[in-house]
């Protein structure tokens, strides 16, 4: 097993194990958690002794998204190189190989968005999901514009954006977003027992069928998030995300409609 500060990457049977280990901040994503997953993906995908990656999380959350913290100051790189959220969705949307997803406790933000990229989702039963952007005065990401209709549904996806509310594990299964759920304690014994499944096959069949699913979506993805960054930005710091930002910082509920202009 190899392990940095904020993932742990175990390799076994041809089978990579990717664990976010951030459980202080209910594995929030920051630069150096989105940097640790891009680097050991982007490992994996070039190791001819790996065939399938598992994601999951340490403690009692998958991730809770976003790390806000971090977004008030956000982090200066000078080597360079690109950093954080954007290397790490361009390399998830294209990896070539079978990503399955564990889902062991709550999904939030990255954490409910994310899934839609893998292949397989299995999720603890007594998880819960949330897209919570519209709630945080900004809007869905990562593709999910585009990932979310084409997995649920319209209905099932404007409900979930429109909404902010909670998914558990039953629904998130019926509506097509989760493959299966599972008893928490079995969680990621019976995704290494699919993973171990898949494992057996030949790597380069596998990634030529990845290949094959891939280019069926690809394009409409990135064309998806090429619609959603620009948006995102444009709503990011205005009034609605402010207030949001504030009434999370004073332990309240945002008022949105004070925002409303009056007409007379």
């Amino acid at each position: 097993m190899s392990t940095t500060d904020v993932l742990l990457c175990e390799d076994r049977d041809s089978v990579r194990v990717l664990t976010l280990n951030r459980p202080e901040t209910l594995n929030c994503f920051n630069d150096d958690l989105y940097d640790a997953v891009t680097q050991a993906l982007q490992e994996a995908a070039t190791r001819k002794d790996v065939a399938v990656v598992i994601i999951t999380g340490q403690g009692r959350a998958f991730s809770a998204g976003q790390d806000l913290a971090e977004l008030e100051k956000p982090r200066k790189h000078n080597d360079g190189l690109r950093h954080g959220f954007d290397p790490f969705i361009e390399t998830v949307e294209a990896f070539p190989k079978p990503l399955i997803a564990a889902v062991n406790g709550i999904g939030v933000g990255i954490g409910l968005t994310l899934l839609p990229h893998c292949d397989l989702v299995l999720m603890a039963e007594d998880a819960r999901l949330r897209a919570p952007f519209v709630s945080l005065g900004v809007t869905a990401e990562a593709g999910s514009t585009h990932l979310l209709p084409a997995a649920i549904g319209w209905a099932e996806t404007a409900h979930l954006l429109y909404t902010a509310s909670w998914m558990d594990a039953e629904k998130a299964v019926d509506c097509g977003l989760v493959w299966r759920k599972v008893a928490s304690g079995k969680l990621l014994d019976e995704a290494r027992a699919i993973a171990d499944d898949i494992a057996q096959m030949p790597i380069p069949s596998l990634v030529a069928t990845k290949k094959l699913l891939l280019n069926a979506r690809l394009s409409q993805v990135r064309d998806a998030r090429a619609r959603e960054i620009p948006t995102f930005a444009t709503l990011a710091r205005g009034p609605a995300n402010m207030e949001a930002i504030n009434a999370f910082k004073e332990k309240r509920k945002p008022d949105f409609k004070k925002l409303r202009e009056t007409k007379v």
